[in-house]
């Protein structure tokens, strides 16, 4: 699984099908929609236009609530599979857990039947607080992933989701890891991407990736799409870290 990702999330039509293809282009393998973002066709066809081979792109979308139930959910993902114009997904999310705790249960057997098929190679879930990781976890098959909004400023509020991943060989997702570009002008974030000569944006990313999170970022830009991607290169300190994660306490 590529430990960086590119959100698909509001981009439509054609700006949909060039950004994604872009991403590909400047080194992205993981590529993230859902069926409520209504792009699945757009990037079907990045995926398909791209001179990267398919088996070397990690495809992620995923089941809506209104799709909740064994039945409904194995329709919602077969007709996400053609919207895509895929043979298979990489993985497969439940969007959000919803408060119908037998129909939230119903999906996952359809996703662990789906995954036993082998039409999605992982499953996972999206927004799972503690409790409903707790209760996935008593299933035939575990989620391999729990994809959360994850940033600075809300860190401390996060914090027992991510240790309880953690502690359970989940892997975190991190959406939203730019706080959809609040913050980036924190004096805090300015300091260490001057210190550092980085740009904010890369400094927030580098600080998700060093908590064990996978970023999944969004742009509609080229030059940030490229940017955002180049922070393998350096780490932050530890001091740089406490600070960043403080930002939850201020914010």
């Amino acid at each position: 699984m590529p430990g960086f990702g590119f959100g698909t999330w509001n981009l439509t039509g054609n700006e949909c099908v060039e950004v994604t293809g872009e991403a590909l282009r400047v080194g992205y393998r993981l590529i993230d929609t859902a069926k409520i973002y209504g792009n699945e066709v757009e990037v079907g066809e990045a995926i398909r236009k791209s001179s990267v081979p398919r088996e070397e792109i990690f495809v992620t979308t995923k089941l809506w609530p209104n799709d909740f139930g064994y039945e409904d959910a194995l329709r919602a993902f077969d007709e996400s599979l053609e919207r895509l114009g895929l043979e298979y997904i990489d993985l497969y999310l439940i969007h959000w857990p919803r408060s119908d705790k037998q129909k939230r249960q119903d999906s996952w057997r359809a996703l662990c039947e789906i995954y036993k098929q082998g039409r999605a190679k992982s499953i996972g879930v999206s927004n799972y607080a503690v409790e409903h990781l707790k209760e996935a976890l008593t299933s035939d098959a575990p989620p391999a992933v729990n994809q959360i909004e994850f940033h600075p400023y809300i860190y401390e509020e996060q914090r027992p989701i991510l240790e309880f991943c953690k502690k359970h060989g989940i892997i975190v997702e991190a959406y939203s890891p730019l706080s959809q570009g609040h913050g980036l002008n924190s004096i805090t974030v300015r300091d260490i991407s001057e210190r550092t000569g980085r740009t904010p944006a890369q400094v927030v990313l580098r600080w998700a990736i060093q908590h064990d999170t996978i970023p999944i970022p969004k742009s509609a830009h080229p030059e940030r799409i490229k940017e955002n991607i180049q922070v393998f290169d350096f780490e932050l300190s530890a001091d740089d870290m406490k600070m960043l994660d403080n930002l939850s306490l201020t914010h």
